[in-house]
């Protein structure tokens, strides 16, 4: 049925019009392992309009055929969308200026042609990220819909899909909401739009979904174990191989899944030496490959243990954001994030405060650079909503599937600065605990606030974690240093904790006194007390100060932010650097030195 063959105002009346759409929403379990598998750029240009009023979901643009005007057999508000287009992957605000503030939704459009279709075969559209909440149409058809706008998609578009040309609509939706995962009040810029990678992908009609190679816990490090599972439920055989250790090794598959625990002594992976390993997995006809690091973590008392030795880490916080490009990251700017972070002498990196690009994992891998990842329960979610619930266990278990094989990811953070209320603690223990039963072998955090009452490291939630962040900013918010001698005093947590946001905002070039906000000197001030404090409490195993550039954010409108958060260590050109960048450093250097 197209716009023409319905009452022509219904949409005008219907304020439902979006929620048949929700009925077709993928996450985590649709997702399918693209580890060394091929695909299929889409990445390029696509026909793009904006939709203030949301006219293409409730007039049905999608059913439409993209046909010139004089074949039409009533009047449209679209046509195809041919007169602009947008490259992907972007972020919608960096193209034109008129678009920078834009909130709402946007159509995305392009031919796609496809060979013709083997009987069984599954064919499939990944979507890298769409912020927020996109909805995905094929020939006419609605053919998925997914929320969350940092982890990927899969939506399968088979029963949609014909040989030859084939017209694929995609309509991302970026508007803040109070029900969603982040919500409406956050301290990050609301890029919109398809800023990641798209792709095509062929599968067989058994195809491997998802496959995780790691060391067996409880063995020590000498033996290995493989998990497999299929997208159907069968019995079969998989075979696993890893170069340089021997095998191959045969796992029995039992309704779909199969697991086995075989001999093996890996070289350990760690930041001073990321060795990995390339792995095959192969079952009913379908292969992957990857690159995976072989380490043991654990927590013992209030120690981070790394392959069975202490661990202190040396970290910085850094967003996805840029001057130029928005949210869109690259490999070459992913790589500029981790040699500035080698620079200051880190080993370890917060990715705040949601799942990054894929890419920075894998490369975190290679370059030896520990992890946390996280997703953006920020602030005040509406943590008594089952659906936000459902909506952030959903992005966790996607970012988990993403990133299980990353030996660099060693925390799952599961929120950031939530205050201490009864339904939080129920919503974020639960996460804390689903995080834990979908991968054992990492450590689970969270970012809390102090207990201001006690004035202590105290938060309910810890029992459910690992490792305890804690975000506080003494010496800037709260100007008295004194109250972070008395917090380390008060506290004795009985697990290791990690400062897991602290600084100072600085306008890059600005000098002057120490005691004149803004300036590098008072900045680089901040910095030297900060670490000269916290040195004192031997149960920080950890400090990851706020943050390596500079960011958009609209909550910051002073003149000397004009829409930034300044507390880079360096600009947002990425280059320049402020004083306090080799305050840490000189501080990371001798933490180093006396580790070895």
């Amino acid at each position: 049925m197209t716009t023409t063959d319905i009452d022509p105002y219904h949409h005008l009346h219907d304020e439902n019009f979006a929620d048949a759409y929700a009925r077709g929403r993928v996450g985590a379990t649709a997702m399918v392992t693209m580890a060394g598998r091929a695909a299929t750029s889409l990445d390029g240009a696509w026909t793009f309009v904006l939709d203030l009023y949301d006219e293409g979901l409730r007039q049905r643009w999608f059913a439409d055929q993209v046909a010139p005007v004089e074949t039409w057999a009533a009047p449209r508000d679209y046509d195809g969308g041919g007169w602009q287009t947008i490259t992907t992957p972007s972020s919608w605000n960096m193209v034109r200026p008129e678009w920078f503030y834009f909130e709402g939704g946007a159509w995305y459009g392009r031919t796609l042609q496809l060979d013709p279709i083997v009987a069984g075969e599954h064919v499939l559209v990944r979507i890298g990220a769409a912020n927020y909440e996109a909805r995905v149409f094929l020939n006419g058809r609605f053919v998925g819909s997914h929320r969350g706008g940092s982890t990927p998609f899969f939506i399968d578009i088979t029963a949609a899909a014909r040989a030859g040309e084939n017209w694929l609509l995609i309509q991302v939706d970026n508007r803040r909401r109070s029900d969603r995962v982040p919500m409406h009040h956050t301290d990050w810029f609301n890029y919109g739009g398809l800023y990641r990678e798209i792709s095509l992908v062929r599968l067989p009609a058994v195809f491997i979904r998802d496959f995780a190679v790691m060391l067996a816990p409880g063995t020590d490090g000498q033996r290995v174990r493989a998990e497999v599972s299929l997208s159907a439920p069968l019995d079969a055989e998989a075979v696993v191989s890893i170069a340089g250790l021997g095998g191959p090794w045969r796992i029995a598959v039992k309704g779909g899944k199969g697991t086995l625990e075989f001999d093996a002594r890996p070289e350990l992976w760690s930041p001073d030496a990321p060795k990995l390993y390339d792995v095959s997995l192969s079952c009913t006809g379908d292969t992957v490959r990857d690159r995976i690091g072989f380490r043991t973590l654990a927590v013992r008392g209030e120690h981070i243990l790394l392959n069975g030795q202490d661990l202190l880490l040396r970290g910085i916080c850094v967003h996805e954001d840029d001057v130029d490009h928005g949210k869109v990251s690259s490999d070459d700017d992913i790589r500029r994030r981790f040699a500035h972070a080698k620079a200051l002498g880190c080993n370890f990196m917060r990715l705040a405060h949601y799942p990054h690009h894929e890419r920075a994992a894998e490369i975190a891998d290679e370059v030896g650079m520990l992890l946390w990842e996280e997703i953006p329960v920020y602030w005040a979610i509406e943590f008594a909503n089952a659906d936000t619930y459902a909506d952030a266990e959903n992005q966790l278990h996607e970012l988990i599937r993403r990133d299980r094989n990353r030996a660099s990811v060693i925390i799952w953070g599961v929120g950031n600065e939530n205050a201490d209320t009864d339904a939080r603690l129920s919503f974020m223990g639960r996460l804390a605990d689903a995080a834990k039963k979908a991968d054992p072998s990492r450590l689970v955090s969270a970012a809390c606030l102090i207990n201001r009452e006690t004035f202590a490291i105290q938060d309910r939630l810890t029992e459910h974690l690992d490792i305890i962040g804690i975000n506080e900013y003494f010496g800037w918010y709260e100007p008295d240093f004194e109250g972070l001698r008395r917090l380390l005093k008060n506290s004795r947590p009985g697990k290791p904790v990690i400062i897991t946001e602290t600084g100072a905002d600085a306008v890059a070039g600005s000098r002057g006194s120490d005691t004149t906000f803004f300036t590098e000197d008072k900045q680089a001030a901040v910095y030297r007390e900060q670490l000269s404090i916290l040195a004192t409490a031997d149960y920080v195993r950890g400090i990851c100060p706020w943050i390596l550039y500079d960011f958009r954010t609209e909550r910051r409108q002073a003149a000397l932010q004009q829409g930034w958060n300044r507390k880079g260590l360096l600009a947002a050109d990425k280059t320049t650097r402020k004083l306090a960048f080799d305050v840490l450093a000189d501080h990371y250097r001798r933490l180093a030195d006396t580790e070895h």
